[in-house]
């Protein structure tokens, strides 16, 4: 297929720009339907809910906040009055308002605080807020702002407030694009190379975001799921590409033909990247096993695009690479290749010696990249799942300064109210019951409707508080219970408060699934029992230590000014499972591309130390590189406007730096090397029953004659003999080459004056022996070596043809 998109370049183009914009045409002529099914079946804030809307439909939607303050004076003076009642009249009479409640009116005392500076009116909406229209949101805002004045403070807050404070849509992605940009030109030092994988990754993000817009309209997708398909997506996306160029622009500079080089980076990067999207894909699913519908919307928009970014990278980016011929180089590679010719198959360079080093001190670096993940990981023993409200927002935001106007008027548990839902029965015992109860501040029932009776309780703490969950489970295990009255707690502290119990009790479902599905997948493609536990384990050790950053900074509030965060709260409840199943995705690529080098290697040398060396020096750069993109694209989601999408961002970029900087690259092949052969240890009766799924091609077995010596076990040994003409003259100078069955360079050397050389060969097997030398036509020879040296003389005749050559 790499082949045939490489020389159907244009037909590859066309469809894919086809695809691209009858996709968006499609999209933009039938909109959005994003629904956020916010609900868990079977819990008693989901009750409650449905209780309400059943007899409240008109209040069923959602319900901001008009607050103002004044600086001297009363909100009952008249010069007040009159400013604020004209506005709230106005807002009433809007389309998609159900109802406004004045603290002017007969039975709005209440909303007035102690003294008498601080009042507030509710404006109940038809719709909940993703469902209210903005041009609405923002009639409301601009009606309400309009009546202040010096001394005349008014703010607004609530659900639908807060969508129109949001930056405008793509901002964090073009951040992220622009920084990854400036990172693919630094390690490419060619713009052609640099605009590859950015073109591959917004052609399948562009295809997924109009494929799960249009999705929309078939199934609940809630309207995170973008923001979050847009996160895995570019990141993946560029990720992808930039393994499969970097394995290409290494073949053309290491002498091959721009469409060979295409087709075996295809062949072989490609290969790693259809297993890295298919790890990711099975991570996102395992989010199915909370049976939570939320989240099912959210499976289907990332698995969408990561799977157009696997299919963008095996096919958009070979036509791609066709277009480009040897511009994929830049021109003093070009110059230099043209000049000095193919450069050395080994690996060279920083990477090389650090992967020496690693090599010489496994323990200590091991020793020390432990001890740093479990420092990082200690914060994770102190989280806390909750919700984030507006109390995290930015100072400078209207919901924030709305929301501490409220707390100084009302107290600290006005922001979040519970809602005592009472099917029947005597509500006004219920309600004395409730005012006795410890933490509560305030208790105010609604005339009943339909035989249903709203109670609304306001704590005396934050919705935040520890106190306040303490309160809740209270009221539902001993103070509803006690009055014989059927009654449930609801609004959206108690939501979030069921959302975290039910994340916290199928949360280890969850990780044992995609740990399980892992571990199975990397089973069968390295035919190992030891590499996909050392990646389950390390997977986990880096959810831990990534977590710990996010409680350090979101929880503990360490850098959130730094970062131009609001103030520091709960983890959002729904965010591990979210990340968990990033986070797992992204680390099997990673542990992908870099045990599939290895075992490479193992499978061509049986040498474990030279395997997980060579792997590790040949991919760690790509991989650096791909963890900084990956960094770059994650971090700039902090200007998403959205608390949950900075979340994610920070937390997603912290588990991939610690993942590629200190787990891939210093912990995993020291770990390695200390495990020895047994890394690739298999029991025999498995070996035969499992199916094969090679991460790498496999080599064609060898046909041709060679020079064979007794099979052995055992550990490196070499090749030695004379060079000479046939008339048994010694050639000086010939270089004699080893190569795998695959064709990768393992030994070079030249014979020296008598016709004497010696190859080293890792280990017992089949190789290559090519020899040139000058006036001599070349020749190869496959040879079987043993435990024992192999004695092997090559005779280089004048008339014998170039088997070379």
């Amino acid at each position: 297929m790499a082949r045939w998109c490489y020389r159907h370049r244009l037909v590859v183009l066309v469809l894919w720009v086809g695809a691209l914009l009858g996709l968006g045409f499609a999209g933009s002529a039938a909109g959005t339907n994003y629904a956020d099914t916010f609900t868990l079946p079977n819990t008693d804030s989901t009750r409650a809910y449905s209780l309400m809307e059943k007899a409240f439909p008109e209040r069923s939607g959602d319900t901001d906040t008009v607050v103002w303050k004044v600086d001297d004076g009363s909100v009952r003076d008249g010069s007040v009055r009159s400013r604020i009642e004209p506005a709230l009249k106005e807002i009433g009479r809007m389309k998609g308002v159900g109802d406004v409640s004045s603290p002017y009116a007969a039975q709005g005392a209440t909303q007035i605080s102690e003294n008498g500076r601080i009042a507030y009116a509710q404006v109940t909406f038809t719709e909940q807020a993703n469902g209210v229209p903005k041009e609405l949101v923002q009639d409301v805002v601009d009606s309400a702002q309009d009546a202040e004045r010096a001394g005349l403070q008014v703010e607004l807050g609530g659900q639908a407030i807060t969508r129109i404070q949001e930056p405008p849509t793509g901002i964090a992605e073009m951040v992220g694009i622009m920084a990854a940009a400036v990172v693919l030109f630094l390690a490419f030092g060619s713009v052609f190379a640099m605009l590859l994988p950015l073109v591959v990754a917004i052609a399948a993000l562009g295809t997924g975001l109009m494929a799960t817009s249009l999705l929309s309209h078939v199934t609940d997708v809630p309207e995170v799921a973008p923001l979050l398909g847009s996160l895995i997506g570019l990141g993946v996306g560029i990720d992808y590409a930039l393994f499969i160029v970097t394995r290409h622009r290494r073949g053309i500079l290491r002498g091959m033909k721009p469409e060979e080089s295409a087709v075996t980076a295809l062949n072989t990067s490609g290969r790693a990247v259809l297993f890295a999207g298919g790890t990711v894909c099975i991570a996102l699913a395992g989010m199915l096993v909370m049976n939570m519908r939320f989240l099912d919307g959210v499976v289907v928009a990332t698995s969408l695009t990561v799977v157009l970014s696997v299919l963008a990278a095996t096919t958009l980016l070979p036509a791609l690479l066709g277009l480009l011929g040897m511009r994929v180089l830049s021109r003093k590679q070009r110059r230099r290749l043209a000049v000095t010719g193919p450069e050395p198959a080994e690996a060279s360079g920083l990477a090389a010696r650090w992967a020496t080093y690693v090599q010489r001190r496994p323990r200590s670096i091991a020793a020390g990249a432990l001890v740093v993940m479990v420092i990082l990981a200690l914060p994770v023993l102190s989280i806390r799942l909750g919700a984030t409200d507006q109390g995290n927002h930015k100072d400078s935001t209207t919901t924030r300064q709305a929301y501490d106007l409220l707390a100084e008027g009302f107290g600290p548990g006005f922001n979040g109210p519970l809602q005592v839902v009472v099917d029947g029965g005597d509500a006004d015992a219920l309600v004395s019951a409730i005012r006795s109860t410890e933490g509560v501040a305030q208790v105010a029932a609604a005339p009943p409707s339909q035989g249903v009776t709203v109670i609304q309780v306001v704590p005396t703490t934050s919705p935040q508080s520890e106190r306040t969950d303490q309160l809740i489970d209270r009221l539902r295990d001993d103070v509803i219970p006690e009055s014989g009255t059927e009654a449930h707690v609801g609004g959206v502290t108690a939501v979030f408060k069921d959302f975290a119990a039910v994340t916290g009790d199928r949360l280890p479902y969850f990780v044992a699934a995609i740990i399980t599905l892992g571990f199975l997948l990397l089973m069968v493609a390295f035919r190992s029992l030891v590499v996909p536990l050392t990646a389950a384990l390390m997977n986990l050790i880096a959810a831990a230590a990534s977590f710990g950053v996010l409680v350090a900074i979101f929880q503990w509030g360490w850098g959130t000014g730094l970062l131009g965060l609001g103030k520091e709260g709960p983890i959002t409840a729904f965010l591990p499972v979210i990340m968990l199943s990033l986070l797992f995705g992204l680390s099997m690529d990673y542990q992908v591309f870099l045990v599939s080098r290895m075992h490479e290697e193992w499978v061509h040398t049986k040498d474990n130390a030279r395997a997980v060396r060579v792997g590790l020096a040949e991919t760690s750069r790509v991989i650096n590189c791909a963890a900084l993109i990956m960094i770059c694209v994650f971090s700039a989601f902090v200007l998403s406007g959205d608390m949950e999408g900075a979340m994610a961002g920070i937390g997603l970029a912290a588990a991939v730096a610690l993942d590629a900087f200190i787990l891939r690259t210093a912990l995993v092949p020291a770990a390695m090397h200390l495990l020895g052969n047994s890394n690739w240890w298999l029991p025999a009766g498995l070996e035969k029953r499992l199916p094969h799924l090679a991460v790498e091609p496999r080599e064609e077995e060898v046909s041709e004659p060679h020079a064979r010596v007794p099979d052995a076990d055992g550990g490196s040994t070499v090749i030695h003999g004379f060079v000479r003409t046939p008339d048994g003259a010694p050639v000086e100078g010939a270089a004699l080459t080893l190569l795998s069955k695959g064709g990768r360079q393992l030994d070079r050397v030249t014979s020296l004056a008598d016709g004497s050389y010696i190859v080293s060969v890792p280990s017992a097997g089949s190789y290559l022996l090519a020899v040139t030398a000058a006036e001599h036509p070349s020749r190869a020879r496959h040879v079987m070596v043993g435990a024992e040296p192999l004695v092997y003389d090559v005779e280089l005749a004048e008339d014998e043809v170039d088997a070379v050559n």
